[in-house]
This record gives C-alpha cells, sequence and structure tokens, in this order.
C-alpha cells in the first residue's frame, strides 16, 4: 500500500518544465506499487541523474513522464508539462492523439540498447522518414536535421543515413537513436540506460556529446541509470531513487562530496570508481524490497546498519539541510559521520564536459 511522503521541504523549482506530483503505478489492482508517489520538479534546461539499484522503479519513473505505463500498470498523480511560462499540460489527462503529438515533438525518449529500438528491415534513414510522416512534419525539414544531429554526434550522416542498424557499431547505433528522438526538436529528453550496453570510452564520449546537444538546442534531460559515478560527470542534480521512491535530491557536486542518506553512501561505495582500489567496493548486503512488500516505514531498514526502531516504524520525511540538499532519513548528519566513503574525490570532472572546473 502506498504510504503518503512529504515533500514539503523540497526546494520549489524556479522555471519547472515538469512537475511531478505523487506520481505512483500500481499493478494487481492497486496491490503492487512499481512507483510509490514520487514528487520532483525538473528545470527548464537542465539535466536531471536518476541513479538506483536495478528494480528501485527508475524505468516506470521514466515512462510516468511520457504516460507511457505498459498494460496491465495503472498511473496516477499529476505530471504537469510547461511548454512555456503561460502554458500547463496536464499529461495523464490527454487524449491519444494529443499523447501521440506530445510524445517526440515536445518529450522524447531514448531507450536502453539502439538495437532492440531499431526495426533490422528498415535503413536508418527509413526510421527517420518514418517518424517525421508521422507527425505530420515536413519530409525534407526533418531529413536536413537528421544530418544536422548526426553531424553533431560526430557521424558521417551519407554513411549512417544509407546504413541499416546491424551495419553500425554499438555507439554508432546509440548515436543514430538520440539523433532520431531528437529529429522533432523536442523540449525535453529522457534516456534510460542509454549508454549500458557501451563500454567505458564509449560512455564517456557519449556523454560529453550530451552535453554539447543540451547546450546548443537548450534541452532539458532526464537520464536514468544505475551508474552513479557516469552520470555525475553530466547531470546538474542528482536524484537518488530507492524501493520505487526517491530518497535522496540534490545537486550533483553535493550529493557526491556530501552524500546524506546511508542507501546512497553503500550505493557509492558499491559502485567501481576511478579513485578507489577493486578491493575497496564494498556491495550492499541484502536485497531491495519487492513491489508487493515495501515496509510502511523506512523502505532501506532492513539493509541500513543505522536502522533504528523509530526508521522501523516511521517514513522519515524529506528534511532539506543546506545548498539544497534533501534526503527522507532520520540519522543524516550520523551517516556521514559512520558510514566513510571509499574514495577521497570520486571524478575529476572531464573540462569539455563541466568547462574546466575539477570538484
Amino acid at each position: 500500500m502506498a504510504v503518503e511522503q512529504t515533500h514539503e521541504d523540497l526546494p520549489e523549482a524556479t522555471d519547472p518544465i515538469i512537475s511531478i506530483h505523487e506520481a505512483s503505478v500500481t499493478y494487481d489492482d492497486g496491490q503492487s506499487y512499481v512507483l510509490d508517489g514520487v514528487s520532483l520538479d525538473i528545470e527548464r534546461n537542465e539535466i536531471v541523474g536518476v541513479v538506483g539499484e536495478s528494480g528501485s522503479g527508475k524505468s516506470m519513473f521514466a515512462e510516468s513522464m511520457l504516460d507511457a505505463v505498459p498494460d496491465p500498470g495503472v498511473l496516477s498523480g499529476e505530471i504537469l508539462y510547461h511548454p512555456d511560462a503561460e502554458t500547463t499540460i496536464d499529461i495523464l489527462n490527454l487524449t491519444k492523439d494529443e499523447l501521440r503529438k506530445l510524445r517526440w515533438e515536445d518529450i522524447s525518449m531514448v531507450f536502453q540498447g539502439a538495437m532492440s529500438s531499431f526495426n533490422p528491415t528498415m535503413s536508418i534513414k527509413e526510421h527517420f522518414i518514418e517518424t517525421v510522416e508521422t507527425h505530420d512534419a515536413d519530409v525534407s525539414e526533418g531529413i536536413d536535421r537528421a544530418r544536422e544531429l548526426l553531424k553533431d554526434l560526430y557521424l558521417d550522416p551519407d554513411r549512417v543515413l544509407n546504413s541499416y542498424p546491424h551495419e553500425l557499431s554499438g555507439g554508432m547505433q546509440q548515436r543514430a537513436l538520440i539523433a532520431l528522438s531528437l529529429v522533432l526538436d523536442p523540449d525535453v529528453l529522457v534516456m534510460d540506460e542509454p549508454t549500458a550496453a557501451l563500454d567505458l570510452l564509449m560512455q564517456q564520449s557519449i556523454l560529453i556529446l550530451l552535453r554539447e546537444l543540451q547546450t546548443k538546442y537548450d534541452l532539458t534531460m532526464v537520464f536514468i541509470t544505475h551508474d552513479l559515478p557516469l552520470v555525475a560527470t553530466l547531470a546538474d542534480r542528482l536524484a537518488v531513487m530507492y524501493a520505487f521512491n526517491l530518497i535522496e535530491v540534490a545537486p550533483a557536486e553535493e550529493l557526491i562530496e556530501h552524500p546524506a542518506h546511508p542507501y546512497t553512501r553503500a550505493l557509492l561505495n558499491s559502485t567501481p570508481n576511478l579513485n578507489a582500489p577493486l578491493e575497496e567496493m564494498r556491495p550492499i548486503e541484502g536485497q531491495s524490497p519487492a513491489p508487493i512488500n515495501v515496509p510502511d516505514s523506512c523502505a532501506y531498514h532492513p539493509r541500513c546498519p543505522l536502522a533504528t526502531e523509530k526508521c522501523r516504524e516511521d517514513k522519515p520525511p524529506f528534511e532539506m539541510t543546506e545548498n539544497e540538499h534533501t534526503a527522507a532519513c532520520f540519522h543524516q548528519e550520523e551517516a556521514q559521520e559512520v558510514i566513510e566513503l571509499n574514495y577521497e574525490e570520486l571524478l575529476q570532472h572531464d573540462s569539455e564536459i563541466r568547462g574546466g572546473d575539477d570538484w
């Protein structure tokens, strides 16, 4: 059963492009929650990284933003899209035709694994043409934009457009899919584990390209991943999910340097990074709760070394510390003192991504 979580202490967005309020996704007539009352405002032109273990609800969060939850899932709550300061669109109240128009044209999505997103019997150019025609846009202008986007992603437009998906490398496929998702000039790009199947070098290269695209086209991006160190090099703000809800939200630099929730600290310690030896990686003991067995109290308490009776009985509210940093934990200060991090500095930020300033 969903338990109301107070989000009053979350910082108020100054110019939100998407406002999500108490979004939940249920199955089995409401008995199984795979998204449990999530609230988050996404600022215009920012990059938000949403991180957590597999099964934490990240992909369902991404799909909810486009009202694309697969049947028989039931999405409730409120998801508002603000294309400009004077206009608000209630995504969950759109007709099928209105929703079809919203997707790709306003909010577009890149799924994990480019090969599964492309039709192997169609050339890349045919994919662009099909997308443009489906949305009644001008094909010639669409192909011109496709060429520009492919160039932005350091691909040869002629080669890529005339190729079939299997004729491209994994990195080229993923970049072509990003270009396809942007061909109708959306405001928001949602990416669900877009680099998971790629090697580390290609992952970093695509992150650099995404930052360049975000700047050139004034994009808002939501980047879903299990790899917190990876997205930290790209995101302006990080949101950590556990048990189908958010448990910590903060500016990226602030969250990496001062993670407040025991789960966030454990997640960082369990993820390989360039500044900690492999033998210092510490897996998180135990398992996250199943959708039908989420505690009514703190969902992390069965795995938390700091859990007390209060954690086992009550659900912690979001509490803001400083620097717009919020976490849902009764023991934020103790966590930072007791749960040591296995790195001194997570990443030296690539100057091409963050404009030359290391943390």
